[in-house]
């Protein structure tokens, strides 16, 4: 499992007091209201930040960071990402589980055969689509209670149901 989560990366600044326009990936890009630190993955180093405030902007997160309040003191960090630990993680419900988590799981099929290894998830309006790297080709499969049947990212695997026209 992932030690750090991105929550989001540092696009651009904004003005010249020091603050920096952030692309969320989180779900829930309001989340950046409570955060208070981050783990800034820069080119060389892993910074820790404390956020000082944040505001929104079309998709965009605006974010000040103490100590650095000046377009000079943050503009080389454009294009780093934000972490955050699993402690500052937002809380799972029940059968949720982080993204990074997912990724590199073994695919089973119920039948017990090896499908293949989970490279992404894509997040679409109705429900999650895996995608399976199945020997060499590239397989979506969607998340239902039909064809996906456990996740255990404890175990490493997911076990699904291939549905009938799913590889044709």
């Amino acid at each position: 499992m992932e030690q750090f989560l991105q929550v989001g990366v540092i696009t651009s600044t904004h003005g010249l007091r020091g603050e920096v326009k952030v692309f969320p990936t989180t779900d829930d890009p309001a989340r950046f209201r409570q955060l208070k630190e981050v783990i800034l993955e820069g080119k060389r180093e892993r910074l820790n930040l404390t956020v000082e405030h944040v505001k929104f902007f079309k998709q965009f997160v605006i974010v000040k960071f103490k100590g650095y309040d000046h377009i000079n003191d943050i503009e080389s960090y454009v294009k780093c990402p934000l972490l955050v630990t699993r402690e500052n993680a937002v809380p799972l419900e029940e059968g949720e589980n982080f993204i990074a988590d997912l990724i590199g799981l073994k695919v089973m099929t119920d039948t017990g055969e090896d499908f293949g290894r989970l490279t992404d998830v894509l997040q679409t309006g109705a429900n999650d689509v895996y995608v399976v790297d199945h020997h060499g080709r590239e397989v979506l499969l969607p998340v239902t209670r039909e064809c996906v049947l456990d996740v255990d990212v404890e175990g490493g695997f997911v076990t699904v149901h291939i549905l009938k026209g799913l590889l044709d």
